[in-house]
């Protein structure tokens, strides 16, 4: 597989290689790396525009449990 720069060659990547899950990582506000998973099958070319949901909550910093909600766009 060649350079990958848009969204449609992740999605072949992950076909070629036959992945599973799929691992986004991003960066907190003091520096610590972040991360959850989520299944291949959910990735799609929406994923790369809308991006993905999670509590922000969780996070040390970030946002109070009712303003929680967030998106990382792979």
């Amino acid at each position: 597989m060649g350079e990958i720069k848009t969204g449609k060659d992740v999605l072949a990547l992950v076909k070629a290689e036959e992945i599973e899950v799929i691992d986004l990582r991003f960066m907190d506000f003091p520096g610590l790396w972040q991360h959850f998973s989520i299944p291949a099958r959910e990735l799609d070319e929406d994923t790369f525009e809308g991006g993905v949901g999670f509590d922000g909550s969780s996070i040390r910093g970030w946002q109070a449990i009712n303003e929680s909600d967030m998106l990382v766009k792979p």
